[in-house]
């Protein structure tokens, strides 16, 4: 499938040194393409095949074993294997060979070496494999290039999105030289780049015009770099800032200060630095529509509903000038207002005390999802009956004592109309007051704080109730949410106890404050019966996170390295601070019971490891994501979801990708949930703001 997009490159034009930063462009453009067709058949100029030193094992016959490779041999009538055989080339990396030929669809075939192939979620091999394209590209002055991996049926179609974003990249930047100041240059003649074996279709294509805008924002960075400072004075990145709003009016404003305006502002310690240079200063803000709309929204919301007497917001419009007008300024105003609206009952949810927000409350709360949007939403409420048919012992324990019967939230999203590319699950331990149970809390000013227990499942309740407005395609959403006390009395779980979980595992309760694991047990098993693909688990659990990495910085468990990259890059996007701990295998000695299956803690160091390993053990045939949050008096909680994009997006770790997570799990322990309506929903319209990410960090 041939990509209509092309890469517009900013400079290499011309010497004159008045050249400014992407204000020449040379007019060359390069198309990319997915294609799958046989190699053999591909007509260009350069055939280049990625191989690996096993690619490149042969036979008794010193003929190659790869199929990719030993078809292409025979097309060449043994040429490519006397080669290698000649030059050595045994597919390390950095190594290359270039074969002219004649007579056939193309003129020169290459095969670059990976070494041993890429580890983990590295894609810096396939990255230098664009680059050795692109040089040799060059060096023979071709038009068109095809790019293939002897070895790329191997990789699930998420890996070959990722493979082909990175070999495109390194492809566009190394093709990418800085002429602007040279007399007399080459001018690169490539003109398209096809990667064959990688995937075809629009997901291909998205990822392969997301790399291309990518290659643009790195190409002007570069220019600024390297153009010398006779060049780039102060003014020039402040022209480039006006440049970006000015093509990008609907998103982007920009303002640029002055040497008297930031004298206005008293910037003292800035305006010291350039007091002896004859170009002025220029102070740059670039901002976007989006941050200003959910800033004043939330900002405006208070919770007054517990007091007796208050000031209420008489505000009652807010005018956005000279941020663009028409209909995409407005379906962008539309979404943000959804999304305030699941952000403030997060709120509403967390900072309601313990005797309004009982276990019946968020059950309450998802059935008025349900009716309000039951076009895409069905709820189902279990009680304790019904739990125990579903012999959800492990739940049930942590509730035993408490006279607010619990409640088994389960709200589904499904999509108007379309296929179902996936299904996820949002689970949540939804403890709505945790006392400690008989491990009674002991830290002064904990107990007061632990109506914030049930703030993962208030986030997962505030993005449903986005998600019902927003209405995404393509994705069936489980929201489960295991709402419960615990308390103290004579029915309650003790120490020692041991829990059946609903799928028999049994778990000696040697702690009771260890109480949401035990919950999550039962609800991340009820949400593997759903059927869905991945689960990401959101909950508040253990102060251990808390003592490890401080307030404002997630753990995150996995032995995912490439689903470890892709969370780090939503939380990025989200302002959100992540994180990795280790996964150890001694670990699981600490879960050990002499009378059960497992324990539910261990020593306090490894509680929120063994945490991990426990809920591993459990749920272990199903990705898994798990959210853990310290709340806060300031939850930032209640910042979650600023923008939904990322699971339905192009940074897709759920959906459109189409990973496969069958052996992989990530943990995930967060301060915050900024970003998790982020990674459920998608932007009203692609075109426009795919490259946007408009969120407030944690406490702004």
């Amino acid at each position: 499938m041939h990509l209509a997009t092309l890469l517009p490159w900013l400079g290499g034009g011309g010497a004159a040194v008045a050249a400014v930063a992407s204000n020449v462009a040379s007019g060359m453009e390069i198309s990319l393409s997915a294609k799958d067709i046989n190699l053999v058949e591909w007509q260009g100029d350069i055939l280049a095949v990625g191989v690996t030193e096993n690619d490149m094992s042969k036979d008794e016959n010193s003929k190659l074993q790869n199929p990719a490779l030993k078809k292409l041999d025979s097309h060449l009538g043994g040429l490519l294997s006397e080669v290698t055989i000649e030059e050595d080339f045994t597919g390390k990396a950095g190594q290359s060979i270039v074969i002219r030929l004649s007579g056939l669809g193309f003129k020169r075939i290459s095969l670059i070496g990976l070494g041993k192939g890429p580890t983990g979620s590295s894609t810096y091999a396939y990255h230098s494999l664009g680059e050795s394209v692109a040089s040799a590209a060059k060096a023979s002055q071709a038009n068109n290039v095809a790019i293939a991996l002897a070895s790329s049926e191997g990789l699930n179609p998420a890996s070959k999105l990722v493979t082909a974003s990175a070999i495109a990249k390194g492809t566009l930047l190394g093709t990418y030289e800085d002429n602007r100041f040279k007399s007399e240059f080459k001018k690169s003649t490539l003109k398209s780049v096809d990667l064959i074996g990688l995937g075809v279709g629009p997901e291909v294509e998205k990822k392969l015009k997301y790399t291309a805008e990518v290659c643009t924002g790195v190409i002007l960075a570069k220019e600024l770099i390297n153009a010398p400072a006779n060049v780039v004075t102060p003014e020039v990145p402040a022209e480039e800032a006006e440049k970006i709003a000015a093509a990008y009016g609907d998103v982007f404003t920009a303002t640029i200060l002055d040497t008297e305006q930031c004298k206005e502002l008293k910037m003292g310690s800035y305006l010291g630095v350039p007091a002896a240079s004859a170009n002025p200063p220029k102070f740059i803000h670039l901002y976007m529509l989006l941050w200003i709309a959910i800033g004043t929204l939330l900002g405006t919301y208070e919770d007054n509903r517990f007091k007796s007497e208050f000031k209420k917001s008489t505000l009652k419009s807010v005018d956005l000038i000279g941020l663009g007008v028409g209909p995409e300024v407005e379906k962008k105003l539309k979404y943000t207002a959804e999304v305030c609206t699941g952000v403030i009952l997060a709120k509403e949810l967390i900072n309601a005390p313990a005797n309004v927000v009982t276990p019946e409350v968020p059950a309450e709360e998802a059935e008025k999802i349900a009716a309000a949007y039951g076009d895409v939403f069905t709820a189902t409420i279990l009680d304790t009956e019904q739990c125990k048919e579903l012999k959800m012992g492990s739940y049930l324990g942590v509730p035993a004592a408490s006279a607010n019967p619990p409640k088994f939230i389960h709200l589904c999203y499904k999509p108007l109309s379309g296929p179902i590319k996936t299904k996820l699950a949002l689970v949540s331990k939804g403890l709505t007051y945790d006392s400690g149970g008989y491990n009674i809390k002991t830290v002064p000013g904990s107990m007061e704080l632990m109506k914030f227990d049930m703030g993962g499942s208030a986030a997962v309740l505030g993005a449903a109730k986005a998600l019902g407005q927003i209405k995404p395609g393509g994705v069936e959403v489980h929201f489960i949410v295991a709402a419960c006390e615990n308390m103290i009395s004579g029915s309650g779980m003790r120490p020692g106890d041991i829990l059946t979980a609903s799928n028999g595992k049994t778990i000696e309760v040697n702690n009771t404050d260890a109480e949401g694991r035990l919950t999550l047990a039962d609800a991340l098993v009820y949400a593997c019966n759903q059927g869905v693909d991945k689960i990401v688990d959101l909950a508040t659990l253990t102060a251990a996170c808390r003592v490890a990495l401080g307030h404002s910085i997630a753990a995150i468990l996995t032995s995912s390295d490439e689903l470890f990259k892709e969370m780090v890059a939503a939380s990025e996007v989200a302002g959100e601070k992540f994180w990795r701990l280790p996964m150890e295998e001694s670990y699981w000695e600490s879960m050990n019971s002499g009378v059960a299956d497992m324990v539910n803690t261990g020593p306090m160091v490894l509680s929120l490891l063994l945490f991990s390993c426990n809920r591993l053990e459990n749920v272990k045939r199903v990705l898994r994501a798990t959210l853990h949050a310290e709340s806060r008096k300031e939850s930032n909680l209640t910042h979650m979801a600023a923008e939904l994009r990322l699971l339905l997006g192009r940074f897709s770790l759920f959906s459109m990708e189409g990973m496969s997570f069958s052996k992989d799990v990530l943990f995930l322990g967060c301060d915050s949930s900024t970003w998790l309506l982020d990674l459920i929903g998608a932007c009203p319209d692609r075109k426009k703001f795919d490259n946007e990410a408009a969120f407030f960090p944690p406490g702004t």
